[in-house]
């Protein structure tokens, strides 16, 4: 039916009997005679058709009183159109401070992170650090190169080779032997034996890896170097791949000794544990090293007199004074301060002594006095780095005398059936090889001992007095 326009009915009046209208073939009181009070234009709205099953109510729609409220299931659509935004917008502020807190905790653990790496980069500085003491450095030091090689030989120095690993891990122990010999003095003669000889011990239980790598690598920068005389050689070709067999057969032994890795790295543990109770009494200047440090450099002066005196094929003195070039070396690297990111520190008064920003330099008289002043100070400053740049040149060079004499000991083993390998070839490539070796060794020798001589130029006294000025400038903040 078609429901007409709505007569305004009072309420509470009863509507009227069942009439003629029509709806569907169902007699039922005319629709304008029913009272829907505020409701009624949900069914006269826009003159809309109706059948009985529309028009149903329940209990839920007030006949007969004012409606108070929108029927139930209108009123749950509304409930339904704001509880979906409302839970839309809650999990996407969960969301929020969800990504929020894993950002921050992101965020602390990469500051975290780096912290601990500029902490260990710190502390494995092999050099004092600014304004540090003396005997605390040097302990940090100690400390920090037994960590690198526990590291090491427990296999946690990352995808290094095993070959490196091994050669990093003997240097960090050299340079333990020269730390320790410096402290020589404060540990005391039974102290000092003790410790050096576990460090000597473990060394030489990594030599055989490490000497084997050095044969190849000599053999092959010779070859580089002599193309013409040593390239085309089979007996050469023959001699390198029996050396790489030797080395990775030797390789295997030390990686493999589980044993005596566990041996070395529990001895270099309790090798900590007793440096990490080290306890020097407070020294002024360089006085707790003094002794040590003389001694250093008083033994390599005379034993490059020893060198000098010897003949070209004699190794073993030129190693001998090796020994002691590195230990000057690592000696002068320690006290050369470097802030905790590894840079050097400046020499005091750089700033000072340049122009400033208007141009004005110096004038004469007291600025002549006081810029001559500041050249001393870097002078003083930028000795010790020096003395550390010229001891390691000269170490190099002996080094590879030293490196030349083992792979020509081996040549003549080999020609002696004492061991070494045999060449194909005979004697002319054996005779070619040891050739192109004396002639490289007797370059090296020359060039040693003329650094050498500048080196080791002034006496013992000379050369403490201007490390202990050096000391003192780079001391100053």
């Amino acid at each position: 039916m078609r429901l007409r326009a709505l007569p305004l009915v009072a309420q509470h009046e009863l509507p009227a009997g069942a009439g003629g209208e029509h709806a569907l073939g169902v007699g039922m009181a005319a629709a304008a005679r029913v009272t829907f009070g505020r409701d009624q234009h949900m069914l006269g709205e826009g003159a809309q058709k109706m059948t009985t099953k529309r028009t149903a109510i329940r209990g839920r729609l007030a006949i007969r009183r004012a409606a108070n409220r929108p029927p139930w299931g209108r009123r749950k659509l509304g409930h339904g159109a704001i509880v979906a935004p409302l839970a839309a917008t809650v999990a996407a502020t969960l969301a929020a401070s969800v990504a929020i807190g894993l950002g921050v905790a992101l965020a602390r653990a990469e500051r975290d992170r780096r912290f601990a790496k500029v902490e260990r980069a710190r502390d494995r500085q092999f050099a004092l650090l600014l304004g540090e003491p003396l005997t605390d450095g040097l302990r940090r030091m100690a400390l920090s190169q037994l960590d690198l090689a526990i590291d090491l030989l427990a296999g946690a120095g990352g995808t290094l080779a095993a070959a490196t690993a091994v050669h990093e891990t003997r240097k960090a122990l050299k340079r333990l032997r020269a730390l320790l010999g410096l402290l020589r003095a404060e540990l005391g003669e039974r102290q000092f034996a003790r410790e050096d000889a576990l460090l000597r011990d473990a060394g030489l239980r990594l030599a055989g890896a490490r000497d084997a790598e050095v044969l190849v690598l000599t053999l092959d920068a010779l070859v580089r170097e002599n193309p013409n005389k040593l390239g085309r050689r089979r007996g050469v070709a023959k001699l390198r791949r029996r050396l790489v067999a030797e080395r990775d057969r030797a390789t295997e032994l030390t990686r493999d000794d589980a044993w005596a890795r566990a041996q070395v790295v529990g001895e270099l543990r309790a090798l900590r544990g007793r440096v990490e109770s080290w306890s020097f009494p407070p020294r002024e200047g360089i006085e707790s090293i003094e002794g040590g440090l003389r001694r250093i450099y008083r033994q390599g002066r005379r034993r490059r007199r020893r060198a000098a005196r010897g003949k070209g094929a004699d190794g073993l003195a030129m190693h001998r004074w090796r020994k002691r070039v590195k230990d000057l070396r690592y000696a002068a690297a320690m006290l050369d301060r470097r802030d905790a990111e590894g840079a050097r520190r400046s020499p005091p008064g750089v700033r000072s002594a340049l122009p400033s920003a208007h141009g004005q330099g110096h004038g004469r008289g007291h600025g002549h006095v006081h810029g001559h002043g500041q050249r001393l100070e870097r002078a003083d400053a930028g000795r010790i780095r020096r003395l550390a740049r010229q001891a390691d040149e000269l170490g190099e060079l002996l080094g590879e005398e030293h490196d030349l004499a083992l792979l020509a000991a081996r040549i003549r083993a080999g020609a002696k059936g004492g061991g070494g390998p045999r060449l194909e070839g005979g004697a002319a490539t054996r005779k070619a090889l040891l050739k192109v070796i004396s002639r490289r060794r007797r370059h090296l020798r020359r060039r040693a001992l003329k650094k050498g001589e500048r080196l080791y130029r002034r006496t013992p006294g000379e050369f403490m007095q201007r490390v202990d000025a050096a000391y003192a400038r780079g001391s100053r903040g």
